[in-house]
């Protein structure tokens, strides 16, 4: 506890860590926001000695947390209110609803994980398995985004550094054409093997 005292108060200013939290809150919420890039960056900060890697993962993880926490509530007690409310077509949005909600049951861990926190709380995940895959799913985002940071980032920034901007553009322009083409081929792949199948069953 004292080293993360000490750390916390003497290694990087205390509103760096503020920023790191809300950031994480807002993503966690389910606002699009800067989370990730945020907790990377800080992650490479961290690496650089101008910030703490302790206080860095933990804040991140607390703001996520609760983040997950209050986006649930909200989709709990408003978001649903929200849905099924008297107006137009709500005999359709209470169908979607139901709908909704029983496919999300069926897989319900995997939906907590996939989906913002307020469609849990739409669909009434319930409280003890919804925090415990918010707790865990936070910490694990933390730890990956923020040690992935502090370990992988100061690499990748030489290497970038030792290309110059002309070589970091020819590098992202090879992966965006490689991607193209993967997904190019794949469409040809499908497109044949559905017109082989079509053949074969005339």
């Amino acid at each position: 506890h004292l080293h993360f005292h000490v750390h916390f108060h003497h290694v990087g200013p205390a509103f760096d860590y503020v920023g790191i939290a809300l950031a994480s809150f807002a993503s966690w919420v389910g606002v699009p926001g800067p989370g990730e890039a945020l907790l990377l960056a800080a992650g490479v900060f961290a690496a650089r000695h101008k910030l703490d890697i302790t206080p860095v993962v933990f804040v991140a993880f607390l703001g996520a947390t609760l983040g997950g926490i209050v986006g649930w509530l909200v989709g709990l007690f408003a978001g649903r209110s929200f849905l099924t409310a008297l107006g137009p077509l709500r005999s359709i949005r209470l169908d979607a609803v139901e709908k909704g909600e029983q496919a999300f049951k069926r897989v319900e861990v995997l939906a907590i994980l996939l989906t913002p926190p307020w469609v849990a709380g739409i669909f009434k995940s319930g409280p003890v398995l919804y925090n415990v895959v918010n707790v865990v799913s936070a910490a694990v985002w933390a730890v990956a985004i923020g040690v992935g940071g502090y370990y992988l980032g100061p690499p990748v920034l030489d290497v970038v550094d030792d290309m110059g901007t002309v070589g970091l553009i020819l590098a992202i322009v090879v992966v965006v054409v490689g991607v193209l083409l993967a997904m190019r081929r794949r469409q040809h792949g499908a497109v044949r093997r559905t017109t082989e199948r079509e053949r074969a069953q005339s």
